[in-house]
This record gives structure tokens, C-alpha cells and sequence, in this order.
């Protein structure tokens, strides 16, 4: 017997929502780490809020929010509200009950500014980091380091001259053509009207500059899970620096190695990590000049295991921006840029751990 095309609502349901999440779903064993991690967390949500006024939007609410909308590359964090009014899986995952209407986006504009003040999501990215140290994932000796060009929420046409009248523009007064052809435009010269942290930057010879910031990543090598990260405005020396202070901020004395491509075999860098005891495994860069990487290092079979190693972290980068949110961020201010990019690289040790926590040994 054929049934009838009708759709019947009940009064009430027996369902929750625990119930549309399947039991192997890969959310539940992240959703697991990042409540451990929000409940290490509850001294800092008391002092960001006050003790008296209306109930605010949790702040782990939000915050699993945001990890929702690294973890899919949701364009948006419109978007990611308005999925939260139907997507029965995020609802589950942030905490948002059937019979809760979903918070509006500008939840997000408003508490940016407390969790960049109280520094949130950084200490989210320790106590994730905490989970694996305690199962003895880290490695405490062996690193790589890396950096990574994140285009800015910014145009060239934004790029104006700080003293003197600006470039020669027509059309239309929203979307203007800027005619700058042949004008010298520098950092030193021009700022960004749209956003005046970013920089122009390129990685190469070959390609133009655009608005940019850099991030540098700094992972161990046993599992590749990331240790410390850094965001900075791009030059020269960017990452080199960066990569010293990541690596000056490592706990214990005893000496440890580095890797590192081509780009870090300057003379700086390498004295700079022998000042600090550690041994830099540097890919030897011979491109019409002498490396300084010799036989003192590349005759130690852990030189070789090094460089092997290191490749792997590309695919932080590779996941932050393929399937993330850094490929072009959509915030503009250092400060807030900074934000995403340490909640991408608290994401990609969120896909990696749970199969590392569950193949590590008890107790």
C-alpha cells in the first residue's frame, strides 16, 4: 500500500539531538578533547564576564563555534549562525539545545574584543596541547619550523601614498579604478586605507606583491602536532625571528634539533640557534652561494631524518588553507588575524589527535 505524501508534525519528540549524531561520527572524539580543554578554561570565563547584568552567550558556545567554522571552511561567521538555526550536527557540537534559537553573528563582532584582550583562544590552543603532552605525544627534543604567506582582507587599490595625493582613480565611487602604473609603492610610502597592518609582500621574484601578513608554525617531530605559532607582518627577516623566539620559549636545557627549508640557511639564523643550543638541520641552499650547513652537521644520520620530517609540515598549511579559513582571512587587524591563526593551528592538532590519543598507551 502506497503511503501519502504528507508531513505530520507531533506535539512532542523523543529525540535528542545526541541521537542525530552517528556513534562513529569523527566530531565526537574532537567535540571530547575540546570540552576538556573549555572545562580547563572556566577560571578565565569567570573573570572575562561580569558578576552582575543579563546572561551572556556562553563563551564555550562560541568558541566551539568558531572551531565548527575552521574545522569546514564556513566562509562566514553569518553563515555558520544560520546553519546553527537547522544543521542538527553543529547545533550538537557547539551545545545549542533543540529548543534554543541559534545566536545572531553579531554575538561574534561583540565578544571579539574579549577573547582577543583575555587571549582565549591561545590558552585553547595550550590545553588542547596539554592533552597530548600528558599521553606523551610531544617530542622534546626535535622540531620543525615554517612560515606561510595569508593574503589579507585588503586590495592593491587600498594601498594609498601617506603624504601626498593619492593615485588617479574613475568608475564608480564603491568599486573605483585605480590607476597606478608605473608609481613605486612601498611599505615605506603607502599603507592599506583598509587594513593598515597589512603589507605588501611577495614570496618571490616571480609573482606580485600583494597585502599580506606571515605565520610561522612550530611542530615537533613525532607526531607533527603543532607546539607554537607566531603571526607578524611580512619582511625580510620575518621569519627567522619569529622562528628564534618559538624556539627560545621551548622548555628544559638539554640540546635539541631543528628543520628547516632552504630559506632559513642564513648565517643569522644558524648562529642564532647554535647561541641557544640548538642544532639547526637545515636544508643546504647552494644557489650561487656557499651553504652554511657543513659536514659538522650533514654527516649525523639525524640530519637526514630531519629534513625527512620536516616535509610534514607543509600539510599544516596545506589543511589551514585548503580546508580552512586562512587562505584569505576575512578580519582585518593584526590582533584579529592573529586570532584565526591560532585557532587554525589549534584545529589541525584537533583532526590529528584523536587517532593518536587512541592508539597512545593508559595510564
Amino acid at each position: 500500500m502506497r503511503g501519502a505524501d504528507v508531513m505530520q508534525e507531533s506535539l512532542f519528540t523523543y529525540m535528542t539531538l545526541n541521537d542525530f549524531v552517528p556513534a562513529n561520527h569523527p566530531l565526537r572524539a574532537i567535540r571530547e578533547i575540546v570540552n576538556t580543554a573549555l572545562s580547563a578554561m572556566d577560571r578565565t570565563f569567570e573573570v572575562m564576564y561580569a558578576d552582575a547584568g543579563r546572561d551572556s552567550i556562553p563563551p564555550e558556545q562560541l568558541l566551539r563555534g568558531l572551531i565548527l567554522q575552521a574545522l569546514y571552511g564556513i566562509r562566514s561567521e553569518r553563515l555558520l549562525c544560520e546553519q546553527l538555526s537547522y544543521n542538527m550536527l553543529y547545533r550538537w557540537f557547539v551545545g545549542l539545545g533543540l529548543e534554543k534559537r541559534a545566536f545572531d553573528h553579531s554575538t561574534y563582532t561583540k565578544n571579539r574584543d574579549r577573547l582577543i584582550e583575555h587571549q582565549a583562544v591561545r590558552e585553547l590552543f595550550e590545553r588542547v596541547l596539554d592533552q597530548a603532552r600528558a599521553k606523551h605525544l610531544l617530542s622534546s627534543e626535535h622540531f620543525s619550523v615554517d612560515g606561510t604567506l595569508i593574503r589579507a582582507w585588503a586590495s592593491q587599490k587600498s594601498f594609498v601614498p601617506k603624504d601626498g595625493p593619492p593615485s588617479p582613480s574613475g568608475g564608480a565611487r564603491a568599486n573605483p579604478e585605480v590607476d597606478f602604473r608605473g608609481e613605486k609603492r612601498t611599505n615605506d610610502t603607502h599603507v592599506s586605507t583598509t587594513d593598515p597592518d597589512a603589507k605588501l609582500y611577495k614570496r618571490s621574484q616571480k609573482v606580485a606583491a600583494i597585502p599580506a601578513y606571515l605565520g610561522h608554525v612550530l611542530t615537533e617531530n613525532r607526531n607533527g602536532l603543532v607546539v607554537d605559532e607566531r603571526l607578524t607582518q611580512p619582511s625580510g627577516t620575518a621569519e627567522r625571528e619569529a622562528a628564534l623566539e618559538m624556539l627560545r620559549a621551548l622548555p628544559g636545557e638539554a640540546r635539541k634539533t631543528v628543520g628547516a627549508d632552504k630559506a632559513y640557511d642564513i648565517e643569522p639564523f644558524i648562529e642564532g640557534c647554535r647561541d641557544i643550543n640548538v642544532t639547526p638541520h637545515v636544508a643546504q641552499n647552494t644557489t650561487r652561494r656557499r651553504s652554511r650547513i657543513d659536514e659538522r652537521t650533514t654527516r649525523h644520520a639525524g640530519y637526514g631524518l630531519s629534513l625527512i620530517s620536516r616535509k610534514l609540515i607543509e600539510t599544516v598549511f596545506g589543511d589551514a588553507k585548503q580546508h580552512g579559513i586562512l587562505r584569505q582571512v576575512k578580519l582585518r587587524g593584526r590582533k584579529k588575524v592573529e586570532l584565526l591563526f591560532t585557532l587554525s593551528a589549534t584545529v589541525v592538532n584537533l583532526r590529528r589527535l584523536p587517532r593518536l590519543l587512541a592508539m597512545a598507551p593508559c595510564g
